[in-house]
């Protein structure tokens, strides 16, 4: 017969060496979620290639392909837009990387500007926490479930209006 488990691996005495090890394993890099490439992720050697002048809204297309965006007003100038993010703990997304670049075409489609701009040129923008005024009145949960009652008072019948009278109406009759 073969000996007990407990003999063979002494599963008492290194338990607790076991349960540490677990514990790190968990926090360990090699069980994270792999980063997610969102957008139209630009290349800096693809950017080398395009020169200001020279190249056109073909090039471009060729080398980089669709934008994600184009201003709103004006179509010649086209947004590449992309982030690598990575979920953190409690499945928010973290941002690694953001990266932007715009190139800004004449109206013969030649390219005139090329600009990137990565996570480090954003500026923060503070939320105002004010309230928009609306019209009306403030009124309560329980004012609005209650506040029809006893306004309306109960319409014609089915039979006709609420005069009893005849409605008039004839229906194939000469």
């Amino acid at each position: 017969m073969y000996p007990p488990l407990s003999r063979i691996f002494h599963v008492r005495r290194y338990a607790p060496a076991l349960l540490l090890a677990a514990s790190l394993l968990g926090a360990c890099s090699v069980l994270e979620a792999p980063p997610q490439v969102r957008g139209n992720k630009v290349d800096a050697d693809q950017l080398k290639e395009l020169i200001p002048g020279t190249a056109t809204r073909a090039d471009v297309t060729s080398l980089l392909g669709s934008p994600t965006a184009k201003a709103t007003f004006d179509d010649n100038t086209w947004i590449y837009i992309s982030e690598v993010t990575q979920p953190r703990v409690g499945r928010v997304q973290g941002i690694n990387s953001q990266d932007v670049v715009t190139a800004v075409f004449d109206d013969r489609g030649v390219l005139q500007s090329l600009t990137h701009k990565t996570k480090d040129d954003a500026k923060s923008v503070s939320v105002v926490a004010r309230a928009t005024p609306s019209p009306g009145s403030d009124s309560t949960f329980m004012q609005q479930l209650l506040g029809n009652v006893g306004k309306f008072t109960a319409g014609p019948t089915a039979g006709g209006n609420s005069s009893g009278g005849d409605s008039g109406a004839t229906f194939g009759a000469k």
